[in-house]
């Protein structure tokens, strides 16, 4: 892709997606994204690998051809099969004699094949991490060859205008952007794997995972974890960046074996290190980290599923909190589940269909009184409309706390935020909404400024409103942040809501940028006690 923006914006991205898309003639999106997103993959492993080999062939004592020195760099070792030069010098073969990795025997391929056997030879070579992930049916006599050298050398040119970091960066960029796309191309399915974008960092931004256990029991394509490591590298000091990395450990589970893979290719392409675990019957029936707790938990659970109950739950531990959730809708049962996973100081965000703040069904009201009494709920997000490619159901995000007096913030017993984030965000296209940044940070640091100590909080008619116990004893625990909020003040000098919130943006943006500065200054003061 020989453009000027190639790299310098998202519209690189959206430029190289839809390039891809018209590649895929007839093939319907769900097909055609285990194809596409395989081949970046393959490309962006194959530039670390050979960003990592020059480092190898300067250094006196190392040996550009032992796995192990790639191992230790966190790059996968790529066999010569296997590397990216050789699959767009042979784009178009057909009649290709090679010899299989695997079984050691000579066969003729095509490129999908070739693809195939490359696919192998990369698994085989990294077996604990990329045993049974990565797709291997480009070979298939129904999938298109010339479409697939079509596209090896569409993205063979994604480093036409950059080089080393930068090119794998770009790449990183694009899987992510095509997993968007594909959500938004498939719809009600595609939303089972992907979170947007926006949503997720709302999320990330709001609890600060910087250190700690961070889980995800529904983990889809693992949006939440590549947010997390994401929030690490934009709040640390560059120079201790793999060190911050470190800090954290991520752990998931997810349902669906083909997500499952998208979600292990998702994260091999970043360099994150997860212990991601499948199961067919999922995180309520066999919860694969039943005595592991977590400092940070975020996750989109599917809204209002009504098949998840089985007879063998009736008993089950993590209900103790709150009493057993309704049989018919399983919202409860996650925020159950959740609460239950948290450590003794751990937080959680959660992203649920609007109807959890406020049934009265199958014992939803009881349970939520529980929540309120025990101090469970931190704080409840009303997101504005259209965010998700799944549903057009209203959504909002649950905040909850282990222990709302620790943590290092303000003692915040009895107490709740409520935020109304409707009017905020952006139409992107003609059915769907985006946060933009400032979005983000209005909301983050609203929730930052009522949490921390002297954090300066005030309540913003419309917007936000911190409320006691009691208040929400009196509206019959429902937590719909628009009960509490209140309407629009004008009275005293006529400025218009709108008018007032891009003010308060301004403000908060200042003060994140404040507290940004002051987090690297204090990095790298501690980095000079510990020389």
């Amino acid at each position: 892709m020989a453009n000027e923006s190639n790299g310098s914006d998202l519209q690189f991205e959206a430029e190289l997606f839809k390039a891809a898309d018209k590649l895929r003639g007839n093939l319907e999106p769900s097909e055609y994204k285990h194809v596409a997103l395989g081949l970046i993959f393959l490309k962006y492993i194959s530039e670390a690998f050979e960003a990592q080999r020059v480092k190898l062939e300067q250094e006196e004592y190392a040996d550009p051809e032992d796995p192990e020195e790639y191992l230790a760099a966190r790059v996968f070792w790529v066999p010569e099969i296997a590397r990216w030069s050789y699959l767009k010098d042979n784009a178009r073969a057909r009649d290709l004699k090679i010899t299989d990795p695997v079984t050691g025997k000579e066969k003729k391929v095509d490129i999908g094949g070739l693809i195939d056997v490359a696919m192998e030879a990369i698994e085989k070579a990294n077996a604990t991490t990329l045993k049974g992930v990565l797709p291997k049916d480009y070979g298939r006599p129904a999938l298109d060859k010339e479409m697939i050298g079509d596209l090896v050398e569409l993205f063979s040119d994604v480093t036409m205008h950059t080089e080393g970091e930068k090119s794998r960066d770009l790449l990183g960029r694009a899987y992510e952007y095509f997993l968007s796309g594909f959500a938004g191309a498939e719809g009600r399915r595609g939303g089972e794997f992907f979170t947007p974008r926006s949503v997720v960092r709302v999320m990330v931004e709001m609890l600060e995972p910087y250190q700690g256990r961070v889980y995800d029991p529904c983990c889809g394509s693992g949006g939440m974890f590549v947010q997390s490591e994401k929030f690490i590298e934009d709040h640390s000091d560059q120079r201790d960046i793999e060190a911050a990395k470190r800090r954290i450990s991520i752990y998931g589970q997810e349902r669906n074996h083909t997500t499952w893979k998208l979600c292990k290719m998702n994260l091999a392409v970043r360099g994150i290190d997860a212990d991601i675990r499948w199961n067919n019957e999922g995180s309520f029936i066999r919860d694969e980290f039943s005595n592991t707790y977590f400092d940070f938990i975020l996750a989109n659970p599917p809204f209002n599923v009504s098949d998840w109950w089985r007879e063998s739950l009736a008993e089950d531990v993590r209900w103790e909190a709150f009493g057993t959730p309704p049989q018919g809708n399983a919202n409860y049962a996650w925020l159950s589940h959740i609460y239950h996973h948290l450590a003794p100081r751990g937080t959680a965000g959660v992203v649920l269909a609007n109807g959890s703040m406020s049934s009265q069904q199958s014992g939803e009201g009881e349970m939520r009184r529980q929540m309120v009494e025990k101090d469970a709920v931190d704080c409840m997000v009303a997101l504005p409309g259209q965010l998700f490619y799944s549903t057009q159901i209203p959504a909002c995000l649950w905040f909850l706390a282990k222990d709302k007096s620790a943590n290092g913030h303000r003692d915040r017993r009895g107490e709740f935020l409520f935020i109304d984030a409707r009017k905020l965000g952006t139409m992107v296209d003609r059915t769907r909404r985006e946060l933009d940044p400032k979005d983000i940070e209005v909301i983050a640091t609203t929730y930052h400024s009522w949490r921390n100590k002297d954090g300066g909080y005030q309540d913003v008619p419309g917007f936000c409103k911190s409320a006691r116990k009691e208040d929400v004893a009196k509206h019959g625990y429902v937590l719909t942040p628009g009960r509490y909020v209140g309407a629009e003040d004008a009275e005293d000098d006529g400025v218009k809501f709108e008018e007032r919130l891009v003010q308060l943006r301004e403000t908060l943006s200042r003060q994140f940028s404040d507290a940004r500065s002051l987090e690297i200054q204090i990095a790298k003061n501690l980095l000079r006690v510990v020389e």
